[in-house]
This record gives C-alpha cells, structure tokens and sequence, in this order.
C-alpha cells in the first residue's frame, strides 16, 4: 500500500491523475481544443507536462511544433472545455483513501497546475471540497512545477516545515517539484492502475526524496 512515512505532518496532493481520474478528459479537451485551432495535439506531447498549467502547455506546443498560437485564447478555451466535463469524475482510490483517513489527524494541502475553478470542481464532484487547508493551483501566481515554489507556500499555509511534508504525485514535473522542496514523496503511479481505480497486484517501492 502507498506509505505513509515515519514523522510526516503534513500532506500534500496534487489533483488531476492522483486524487482524481481526470487525466482522459484533460488529454481529450486538449486534443479537441488543438482540433479547433487547426492542429494535432499527440499524447505522447501531453505525457510529460502532466501538472503544469495550461499556458505553459501552449506554449512548449508552440516550441515543439513550430506554432503561434495565441497562449491565453488556446488554455482558456482548453479550460473550459474540461470543466464542463469535471463534474463525472471519479476518485482514484488508493490515494483518495489516504485523505479520507488523515482528515482532522493532519493538515492536507492540494498542489495543481490547473485554474482554481477546475480544481475546486474537481474536488467537489470526488466529495473533497472541504478536506485541505490549502489548494494551490495555477491561479495563485506562483511558479510552476518543476519550480517547488507552490509546495514550499503549501507548506507554509500548513504551518508546517517542508521537511516533514510528503507529496503524493503522478508526474515527473511534481516529482521534481518535491524533490526540490525537500520534501518526502511518493509516485502514486507506482501503486495505483489508473484505469480500475485498485491497488497494483505487482509490488512498486516508493520513489522517496
């Protein structure tokens, strides 16, 4: 099972792929967006930027495939399109487990690259909206994962060093972002088979910081 690790006192989630299975209608409105302005969008582009925020997904489009679109038109069409799905998702349950069990034992944040109106949507339609101290997204105008900035303000927000924090994340970019808070964490996508919402059959170690 996902650890918990010894002395930790405050966790922190990201939202979109580890607590909810937001990831198919994230990459779809992505690709439907893309469609509309007049270009492919591949997944094997999408997979690497899993968490941070949309305009900075437009603009490594732009990098990568010689385009100029125009960054604010393309993420705010792209957001909309995804919250008018939002509302079906579903837990993923493995790690939703884990808030439902340390709520009111220790303080819990949430950490995305997504809007704040997608992320509070988010937790609303998973039975989440009132589990965090904190819920940091991309509207709070700090850097983007892999910049550990909105970890370290979680943190703070929790009163709690960042030492004795543990992340829970399904990207590399928070991965990272963990990593350079100094933060203990765990690549949920080690334990969790996003598809059947269980726990993996085959064991998976931990990534630990």
């Amino acid at each position: 099972m996902i650890p918990i690790y010894e002395g930790m006192k405050g966790l922190i989630f990201d939202c979109d792929g580890t607590l909810a299975d937001t990831m198919t209608i994230h990459t779809q409105s992505w690709q439907e967006t893309m469609k509309q302005f007049g270009h492919d969008c591949p997944v094997d582009f999408l997979q690497p930027l899993r968490g941070i925020p949309a305009e900075e997904i437009v603009i490594h489009f732009n990098r990568a495939f010689g385009t100029d679109l125009d960054i604010k038109e393309v993420s705010d069409a792209k957001n909309r399109m995804s919250y008018d799905r939002l509302k079906t998702v579903k837990p993923i349950v493995p790690v939703a487990k884990i808030a439902l069990d340390y709520r009111g034992k220790l303080p819990m944040s949430v950490v995305s690259g997504g809007t704040r109106k997608n992320v509070l949507r988010t937790l609303e339609a998973i039975g989440m909206a009132d589990f965090f101290e904190a819920v940091i997204t991309a509207d709070d105008a700090l850097r983007p994962k892999p910049d550990p900035q909105m970890f370290i303000e979680a943190a703070k927000r929790m009163a709690v060093p960042s030492v004795a924090c543990e992340v829970f994340e399904d990207g590399d970019p928070g991965l990272e972002a963990a990593r350079a808070a100094g933060m203990k964490f765990v690549d949920v996508r080690s334990y969790v088979n996003l598809n059947r919402f269980d726990f993996k059959r085959s064991a998976g170690a931990a990534e630990k910081g």
